[in-house]
């Protein structure tokens, strides 16, 4: 090979190689001796294999295990969905086709109804799209060409346009053309273990004043393993699914018919949330807070002031009472904040912490209602925290300490810290000066560094208002949740002059911290109600105990056993019922019921009753008072379920 025939570029991991001028990324991969690579990385762009080796001089080279590749594999499968669609269905119009967390979707409009009976056909072509193994291939066209091509589909026109520049990507393979900016893996024989999940309507744009569309969900993996165990999982996540679960055991409902986005708690629902609650309360005096509670509307000039008129308008209800503007609550912090100035305070009373269970309303798209993950009157676990600059570091270690405490009581031990920091190529997008913001993200650093917690760093993911401590929560299916929120506010304190008298007799801005544990009260119900199955813990249970006795000839004994348990401040029933025992044991365990106990003639014989935890493992006979002080224990170290 001469000189002048010779490409050197740089791969990471590997060194440099020489390829020829003609070559594409998939040449320098196989030159470099790298197998399974789905798409390259070079300056700081994910690309096709196919990408011209001479446009880079340095590539890194990601497979199915890199986050990237994962997402341009799913993102193809979505295209295999699609293509199988177009030819399934003459004259359907494509809009959109994402990846997503563990999987794709793609919305379409479509000539004819489309429902989940028909999903194995669409999976049949697939496959037979996959066997052909036809290349996937990306090409620049004019904005003109991308009109013409798209013509029939206002839905592509209508991006095309908000495509910057003069030109557009798109993708073909075989026949199949789609607008996309890519990257993609190689060829549709990479796709070979898919499943086609759900049918589901969604708006264009998430708006319902646009058409609504159907959404086809789906995933796939490398391996029929892979696709097997993500099989298993979902049936197990349809199991713990928390609406599912509030029927069987009668925790709440939801529907249009009584409202759309707003939740009716029924007893043992409510039950559990007035337990969340009070271990809330008892927790935050226990740590120095003050409870407040505020009105469920506000002034429209109070969230004027605040700027969330011009911020989130779109999401609140407003109306008009006697020629005056009031809203719905959207928000706690204002009314907080006024709390806060409605007096004089000295630099000697700080911090001044502020907590409040605040119920919120927020108006949310129909099409993003879910369950209790998404609703539109909820109650926030919000906490404003007032303090000087010297002690900010302190508050922030307390804030965190707290929220893991909360955690690892309710169960939930695996976690991931985020700090969301400002987008440093943007200062223009956030309150508050650069001075300020390097202040602010190092001392929340430095909290949690004090505390020597693992963090992620994510530039870019900061609130306009100031950066953030984020947990993701993991559940007990490895599922990843929003968990509590530590956010730092430049905004407010500017915007209502929160101020404190210092000791040198001057007025000086209060540092304010957000803090929310819970989030939404009603969204981390549903998320507990899935991570234990429904089978709460047993200081959260509405029922901890129910007494069975084998037959009718025991049941003033049974009567007896329960009223000196209850004594003892346990939650205990009495199942009476003429079905058999067996039958009623079983009906104990559909209803997440903690613990059974079983009362015979041996059992009335020694003043004892058998004991059985959910599930079927047998404590064996005990007296009632050693029943009452184990189940007393557990209920009161509010441990999570053995």
């Amino acid at each position: 090979m001469k000189a002048t025939e010779v490409i050197k570029i740089m791969v990471v991991g590997k060194g440099e190689v020489d390829v020829k001028p003609g070559d594409a990324l998939a040449d320098v991969a196989d030159a470099a001796g790298l197998d399974d690579v789905l798409i390259a990385s070079t300056d700081g762009r994910l690309v096709d294999l196919s990408t011209p080796a001479k446009d880079v001089s340095e590539v890194e080279f990601l497979t199915y295990e890199d986050a990237g590749a994962r997402d341009a594999f799913l993102h193809s499968a979505s295209h295999v969905m699609a293509h199988a669609l177009t030819e399934l269905y003459p004259g359907i119009k494509l809009t959109i086709g994402p990846a997503i967390t563990n999987g794709f979707y793609y919305d379409f409009d479509p000539a004819e109804p489309i429902s989940e009976s028909d999903l194995p056909s669409v999976e049949a072509k697939m496959a037979e799209l996959v066997e052909a193994n036809l290349p996937i291939e990306r090409r620049e066209i004019s904005k003109d060409e991308a009109h013409k091509l798209f013509a029939e589909n206002e839905y592509k026109l209508e991006l095309i346009d908000e495509i910057e520049g003069d030109t557009v990507s798109i993708y073909t393979q075989s026949d199949f053309v789609d607008l996309c900016e890519g990257p993609h893996v190689p060829s549709t024989g990479v796709i070979t273990n898919f499943k086609l999940t759900a049918v589901a309507g969604a708006y264009w744009r998430g708006s319902e004043n646009y058409p609504m569309l159907v959404r086809i969900y789906g995933t796939a993996y490398r391996t029929e393993d892979e696709l097997q165990a993500h099989h298993v999982q979902i049936e197990e996540a349809k199991r713990r699914d928390h609406r599912r679960l509030a029927k069987d055991l009668d925790l709440f409902s939801l529907g249009e018919d009584i409202g759309a986005g707003l939740v009716y708690w029924h007893p043992k629902g409510a039950f559990i949330r007035h337990q969340l609650e009070e271990f809330w309360k008892e927790e935050h005096r226990k740590r120095g807070y003050e409870l407040v509670y505020t009105p469920h509307i506000g002034a429209g000039k109070l969230y004027e002031k605040s700027g969330h008129f011009q911020y989130y308008l779109d999401n609140m209800y407003v109306f008009d009472v006697e020629g005056t503007k009031y809203v719905l609550k959207p928000m706690n912090c204002p009314m907080h904040v006024a709390i806060y100035t409605n007096s004089l305070h000295s630099y000697r009373e700080l911090p001044i912490r502020y907590a409040e269970l605040g119920t919120v309303y927020r108006r949310e798209r129909s099409g993003t209602l879910h369950g209790l993950l998404r609703v539109r009157g909820f109650t926030q676990d919000d906490a404003h925290i007032f303090c000087r600059p010297d002690q900010l570091v302190d508050e922030l270690v307390g804030c965190v300490d707290f929220a893991i405490f909360l955690l690892n009581t309710l169960g939930f031990e695996e976690y991931r810290i985020d700090l969301s920091a400002r987008d440093p190529e943007h200062p223009e997008d956030y309150a508050g000066t650069p001075e300020e913001w390097e202040t602010a993200e190092k001392a929340l650093a430095e909290a949690l560094e004090r505390m020597n917690l693992e963090y992620v760093y994510q530039p870019g993911e900061a609130v306009f208002y100031g950066p953030k401590i984020d947990f993701q929560i993991f559940d007990a299916l490895g599922r990843k949740w929003q968990g509590p929120t530590i956010q730092f506010d430049f905004n407010l304190p500017t915007r209502f002059d929160v101020k404190y008298t210092g000791s040198d007799g001057a007025e000086h801005l209060c540092y304010l911290i957000h803090r929310a544990l819970y989030g939404s009260l009603e969204r981390f119900f549903g998320m507990l109600t899935e991570h234990y199955a429904g089978l709460f813990p047993l200081w959260l249970a509405p029922v901890q105990l129910r007494i069975l006795p084998v037959t009718d000839d025991f049941a003033e004994y049974a009567s007896e056993a329960a009223g000196r348990i209850r004594a003892e401040g346990l939650r205990v029933e009495l199942d009476g019922a003429s079905e058999k025992l067996g039958a009623r044991i079983r009906k104990g365990e559909l209803e997440k019921i903690p613990y059974l106990a079983v009362v015979g003639e041996k059992e009335k014989g020694n003043a004892t009753v058998s004991l059985r935890r959910h599930g079927g493992t047998d404590l064996g006979e005990m007296t009632v008072e050693a029943a009452a002080a184990y189940l007393k224990n557990e209920a009161e170290s509010k441990t999570t379920n053995p």
